[in-house]
């Protein structure tokens, strides 16, 4: 017999959706009047083709116009789909980095979390994180969803989780106006309090940009307490290139699991480091497929760039909690082969574009 919609959406945490299958699903829960959002509800009234029977697999996705910019004025409740209730588990309204005009917004549903972390918790293991070790997170909390994340990883995967604010938005703010030796002064700021941390606290897995941890390396008091203590460090945010990644991983810190991700506050997570790669190349991240999956694309075109080649980032997020197809991401990447099964591609060499939206992207700290 057939499954439902909700069963394909609801399956167990260790079980992933055929990928077609899955769209097919999204397509009858996000465009039914009784159960999907009103922000795309009323979008599917001026849709071209009807998702309901027109949308049948991956490939089917790039019928949609692409609706990211919207998320900046949507009431954040037209977001929620009917289905989950007048009560629906609602984490938390987040917010992209808004440094390249004013900031789209997502809703984080506990269910989505959950399915987020168990992945997440997953690709940790795999790459041999400590389990029950106290964290230490530099990384933007308030209105950026890489905040919750690390919260909630700290919890399920380590045991306390100790923050820092970060607030990417000043430091770009304080770049962009010609303020390097303010932005570089935060930043060192950040630094002197995680030193605090780690010297009272038996941190075992450290969560950092690169640009943070690169300032932690210069301190030589600092490089030898992370040796001492930390046996794992995630990175992310900003690009790592393969050089710093062999140095960190065979010189600064040689004992200590390095791990990054590459996310984005779009596809509400994170696509992880592939596990097994040598310390001298570079990394590949393979997103959550087919709940979220990357294209590398011809930015004028919108079709596929060869693999090896590089191209512009697009993002499919295909949930019961969200529906964002063909959302082009601000990064360009190279396009890599993904693992057996999964749809769409794996990405690596990731690097910002010069400017996003029509404005400057600025890096900063994050």
């Amino acid at each position: 017999m057939p499954r439902s919609a909700t069963e394909i959406l609801d399956l167990p945490l260790d079980v992933r959706p055929e990928p077609d299958e899955l769209i097919r699903a999204a397509m009858q829960w996000h465009f039914d009047p009784d159960t999907g959002s009103p922000f795309w509800l009323e979008q599917a009234k001026s849709l071209p083709f009807d998702p309901l029977t027109d949308v049948r697999n991956h490939a089917d996705l790039t019928l949609f116009p692409p609706l990211t910019a919207e998320l900046r004025d949507v009431p954040a409740q037209d977001l929620v789909p009917r289905g989950y209730g007048q009560r629906p588990d609602v984490v938390g309204v987040f917010e992209s980095g808004g440094t390249t005009g004013a900031p789209k917004r997502v809703v984080l549903l506990r269910d989505w979390l959950e399915r987020m972390l168990h992945w997440s918790n997953l690709n940790l293991d795999a790459h041999g994180f400590p389990r029950d070790v106290d964290w230490l997170g530099l990384v933007p909390t308030g209105p950026h969803i890489v905040g919750e994340y690390f919260r909630r990883s700290a919890a399920t995967h380590g045991r306390y989780g100790f923050t820092l604010d970060l607030d990417p938005r000043w430091v770009k703010k304080l770049i962009a106006a010609g303020r390097r030796a303010d932005a570089d002064a935060y930043a060192e700021h950040l630094v002197d309090q995680a030193a605090f941390v780690l010297r009272t606290q038996d941190i075992g897995v450290l969560t950092v940009t690169p640009p943070l941890l690169e300032r932690i390396a210069r301190r030589d008091d600092l490089a030898e307490l992370v040796n001492e203590k930390v046996r794992a460090i995630r990175w992310g945010g900003t690009q790592l290139d393969p050089d710093s990644r062999y140095l960190y991983k065979t010189e600064v810190f040689p004992d200590t699991v390095l791990c990054g991700n590459y996310g984005s506050t779009m596809i509400l997570g994170f696509a992880g480091e592939r596990p097994g790669l040598p310390d001298d190349a570079g990394c590949v991240f393979d997103p959550y497929s087919p709940y979220v999956m990357f294209s590398v694309v011809d930015p004028e075109t919108l079709r596929p760039v060869g693999y090896g080649d590089r191209g512009r980032v697009l993002v499919h997020h295909v949930s019961k909690s969200f529906f964002l197809p063909n959302n082009l991401e601000r990064d360009t990447a190279t396009r890599i082969e993904p693992l057996d099964g999964r749809a769409g591609d794996a990405v690596a060499d990731i690097a910002p574009v010069a400017t996003f939206e029509n404005e400057a992207v600025i890096e900063g700290v994050y």
